[in-house]
């Protein structure tokens, strides 16, 4: 599976705050938290989001709360994957359990800029900087997680392949 889109750059310690606002957690409703992503650090980022975008940021994205909201609201803005030299582990768990694909890179997190154009293939790791013809080199995801992000997370999966038994 491979993804293509443009860059938007974060910083260290990108908390479940900032993704979304812990003001607008009185719904789970996926297209109403997308309406609000982002908006404490970059209040344009929906208006410029388009389906397929890249989040890259530094260390330990996604810190903070535990809660699902936040992945949720990353995905059903459009974004296809999130880049980073670290993730706080609950946030990289909830975010392969909902299907976005959340790739460890320093290298990658170091050099790619805001607006850099990128095509990932989750099968193989590799993440091609097409804006500047720089190829990084990730831990492909196993099989059993490339399924479930195939299938739009882990309910969707589960649900495809209890109809197989």
């Amino acid at each position: 599976m491979k993804v293509k889109g443009t860059v938007f750059k974060y910083g260290d310690n990108i908390d479940t705050d900032v993704i979304i606002p812990a003001r607008y957690l009185n719904t789970s409703d996926p297209k109403e938290l997308a309406k609000h992503c982002m908006e404490d650090i970059e209040p344009a980022f929906v208006e410029k989001v388009k389906p397929g975008d890249i989040i890259v940021a530094n260390k330990n994205f996604g810190c903070g709360s535990s809660r699902e909201h936040a992945p949720i609201a990353i995905k059903a803005c459009g974004v296809s994957c999130v880049i980073a030299s670290t993730f706080a582990r609950i946030f990289y768990r909830n975010a392969i359990n909902i299907g976005i694909p959340t790739l460890e890179c320093e290298e990658a997190s170091k050099n790619i800029e805001q607006g850099d154009e990128l095509e990932v293939d989750f099968r193989t790791g590799i993440i091609h900087n097409l804006t500047k013809n720089q190829t990084y080199k990730v831990q492909p995801f196993p099989e059993f997680m490339q399924e479930i992000i195939k299938a739009g997370g882990l309910i969707n999966y589960i649900k495809k392949n209890m109809t197989r038994v």
